[in-house]
């Protein structure tokens, strides 16, 4: 089972860091994900993890206050808001747009309504 857990961690940590460059791809989920995922299956990759400048106090935040970073907040609802309006200006599919916009408020409420930590 160790290596089912290393796997998903280490392919939620790919898409954590492909979040940081895509819209819509969240980064904080994959991270916490793969977090929790070494945890279970390598403490060196998971106390690596939790080490990390990058994504180190974004997992510690969340853990200890279920905590998002107001530069995170910020971040991930302009990504969402540019990503729309990026939808819009390339013509996609009025449905396409709505659900992408359905998808996107729920996203944002979870992240605005959590904890803001320092």
């Amino acid at each position: 089972m160790r290596i089912v857990w290393l796997i998903v961690g280490l392919a939620s940590l790919v898409l954590g860091g492909l979040g940081a460059v895509l819209p819509l791809l969240p980064t904080t989920p994959f991270v916490i994900l793969a977090a929790l995922c070494f945890a279970r299956s390598s403490p060196a990759l998971h106390d690596r993890l939790l080490d990390s400048r990058t994504f180190g106090k974004l997992i510690r935040d969340w853990r200890t206050h279920r905590a998002i970073s107001r530069k995170g907040k910020t971040a991930s609802v302009l990504a969402m808001a540019l990503s729309l309006a990026a939808s819009l200006v390339l013509a996609v599919d009025l449905a396409v747009v709505g659900l992408q916009a359905l998808a996107a408020s729920a996203a944002a409420a979870f992240i605005l309504t959590r904890n803001t930590s320092t």
